[in-house]
C-alpha cells in the first residue's frame, strides 16, 4: 500500500528574470514570494502556502511556458505504476522525481512527500 495527493501547482516560466515572473504570480494569486522556503533557490521561487492549501512554485525552464501539477507520494515507483495502469506514460526519469504524461497529453510530476499534513490528507492505494 502507498499514499499520494496533489502537492502543488508549478508555473513553468521561459524567462530570463525568474524574480519578475515570481512577483507577477505572487501579486496575481495574493501569495507573497517566500524567500526563506527551502524550495526558493536557483531557478525556483516558492509562494507562501496557507495552511492546508497546495503549494505554488514558480520555476525557470527552457521549454515553453506552461503550468503543471506535482503529485507527492510516499512510494514513487508504486505511484508511477498506478498511474501507468491508468494510461499515463513516463516522459523522463529524473534523479528524485518522474515526469509523466497523462493520456490527454498533459505533463505532470510524481515527487517525494514535500508538504506538511501528508499522513492526514493523502489517499491510500492498495
Amino acid at each position: 500500500m502507498h499514499r499520494s495527493r496533489i502537492n502543488g501547482i508549478l508555473i513553468d516560466c521561459n524567462t530570463d528574470d525568474i524574480d519578475a515572473a515570481a512577483h507577477f504570480w505572487a501579486e496575481a494569486l495574493g501569495r507573497p514570494v517566500d524567500p526563506d522556503h527551502p524550495g526558493t533557490r536557483g531557478n525556483y521561487r516558492m509562494l507562501a502556502t496557507p495552511e492546508g492549501e497546495i503549494s505554488v512554485q514558480i520555476q525557470r525552464v527552457e521549454h515553453d511556458s506552461r503550468i503543471h501539477l506535482d503529485i507527492e507520494t510516499d512510494d514513487i515507483p508504486a505511484e508511477v505504476e498506478r498511474l501507468q495502469k491508468l494510461g499515463a506514460t513516463i516522459d523522463k526519469q529524473m534523479e528524485r522525481w518522474v515526469v509523466m504524461r497523462a493520456p490527454s497529453g498533459h505533463r505532470f510530476c510524481v515527487v517525494r512527500v514535500q508538504r506538511d499534513g501528508f499522513s492526514k490528507d493523502a489517499i491510500s492505494w492498495a
